[in-house]
């Protein structure tokens, strides 16, 4: 992975184009900031596909199929635990417009 500037990327287009199509993804910044990537055709049209071919629910059971996958299991009560229990403010109808 190779990080430019879009200055740097102006000027040494080809090359970037070179290391997209050999596999290498580039990170072109601004100001420091990540701004775009550029990839090769290839790899683009695999995220593309993938993408489309791939259902929310396909990608939640692509996620717990993966074995680093830790489920998080919450008691009601632990949910019940992290609600505000305090009243509130009191509202007088005089003060409504």
């Amino acid at each position: 992975m190779s990080e430019v500037s879009i200055a740097e990327a102006k000027n040494c287009l080809t090359r970037l184009i070179h290391e997209a199509e050999q596999g290498e993804t580039v990170h072109i910044t601004r100001r420091g900031k990540p701004v775009a990537v550029m990839v090769s055709e290839a790899e683009y049209e695999r995220l593309k596909s993938a993408q489309a071919k791939q259902s929310f629910w396909q990608a939640i059971q692509a996620m717990r199929a993966d074995p680093e996958f830790e489920p998080v299991d919450f008691t009601a009560e632990e949910i019940d635990s992290w609600r505000d229990k305090t009243l509130g403010r009191e509202c007088l109808w005089e003060d409504l417009p």
